[in-house]
């Protein structure tokens, strides 16, 4: 890897590389402190999770290029401080997991999402838990619609799936679909409690 000349101080670009991740996260501690920031001042700046930043201080994670720009920006570091991670680098090994009931949530008007393993960064699949908050398909002001493909399995109670090209799809516990979704589609829940459904999706626009 080609180091970066000390006089290239100009804006951050994809192409450029990062350290080891042990050096890069030494880099971002050493920073933080000189700083006087804690964990979680820190990571609100920069508008990341106290467990991301804590981490990819700690070399238990590859950040993603977006999440290194906040960083430089909240520190104050400069490109030849803190090197990018390639977007052409293969990272093997990764794993995550989320504790129950501790997932990211992310609540619209129809959905409460509970994003799962969601600190590894640059993943092919986005798994969450949603609770079905719509009961009636008029309550969406328009089709959900993204790219890429969707799983969704029903946890508990019963769920009507409304898609473009189908009829009504009544679902239960235990009862799972695979689609296309940049078919139109959206969820309703038809049980007395609402619904619980796993969606695997393989696009981050997925939840809205």
């Amino acid at each position: 890897m080609e180091p970066v000349q000390a006089e290239e101080t100009g804006p951050l670009t994809e192409g450029m590389e990062a350290p080891d991740g042990e050096i890069l996260g030494r880099m971002i501690r050493d920073a933080r402190k000189e700083k006087g920031l804690t964990l979680e001042e820190a990571a609100k700046a920069a508008d990341i999770g106290r467990s991301t930043l804590s981490k990819i201080e700690n070399n238990q994670t590859k950040p993603s290029f977006e999440i290194i720009r906040r960083l430089m920006q909240t520190l104050e570091l400069e490109t030849p401080q803190l090197f990018v991670q390639s977007a052409q680098s293969d990272i093997s090994g990764r794993r995550d997991y989320t504790l129950k009931g501790r997932g990211e949530h992310q609540e619209t008007a129809t959905y409460d999402h509970e994003l799962l393993c969601n600190e590894l960064t640059s993943k092919r699949m986005l798994p969450y838990i949603s609770t079905i908050k719509a009961r009636d398909v008029t309550e969406f002001e328009t089709w959900v619609r993204h790219r890429g493909e969707e799983f969704m399995y029903v946890i508990s109670g019963e769920v009507v799936l409304f898609t473009e090209h189908y009829r009504p799809l009544h679902m239960k516990a235990g009862d799972s679909v695979y689609y296309d979704s940049g078919m139109g589609h959206g969820c309703v829940s038809t049980s007395e409690e609402d619904a619980k459904v796993l969606w695997v999706s393989l696009d981050r626009k997925s939840v809205v």
